[in-house]
């Protein structure tokens, strides 16, 4: 493997794990908040006065679902940079798929609607982009050479 597709895997894999780790800890601060802190926390975009009221039960519910799956996308993820650090070409598929898919679900329904700010929330889908995009030109270029 060349030089410069080992560099890109590296770096691939460090936006990964800082991905995964990041997505980890706002899981269990989801999961730790009342639910109208955990919604002023996702959508900090939007005036917090307007997220607070008292929520039914079944809306905590579905918001303790969400930061579930952030933290175990985020454990995910994050092995799956460890992975992709080590030059697995079926890693760099698998963590694309969970942390990229994970983020366009994000980036469609929290971001382009206007309800994150772009610390963490666009940085996050920025570094998950990159990070896919870095492993694709390494994944292609030695399939190419095969």
């Amino acid at each position: 493997m060349k030089s410069s597709s080992v560099l890109f895997l590296r770096i691939a894999a460090v936006l990964w794990i800082v991905w995964g780790l990041v997505h980890t800890l706002a899981g269990v601060m989801t999961l730790a908040q009342d639910t109208a802190s955990a919604f002023q926390a996702i959508c900090a975009a939007v005036d917090p006065a307007s997220l607070e009221m008292d929520y039914p039960d079944g809306v905590g519910g579905v918001l303790d679902q969400h930061g579930w799956n952030l933290a175990w996308f985020g454990i995910v993820t994050t092995i799956g940079g460890v992975l992709v650090w080590r030059r697995n070409m079926t890693a760099i598929w698998v963590t694309a798929m969970i942390g990229g898919l994970a983020d366009l679900g994000y980036f469609f329904f929290v971001d382009l609607a206007g309800y994150a700010r772009f610390v963490p929330g666009t940085v996050m889908t920025i570094v998950s982009g990159t990070a896919i995009l870095l492993s694709m030109i390494v994944w292609f270029s030695n399939r190419a050479k095969s």
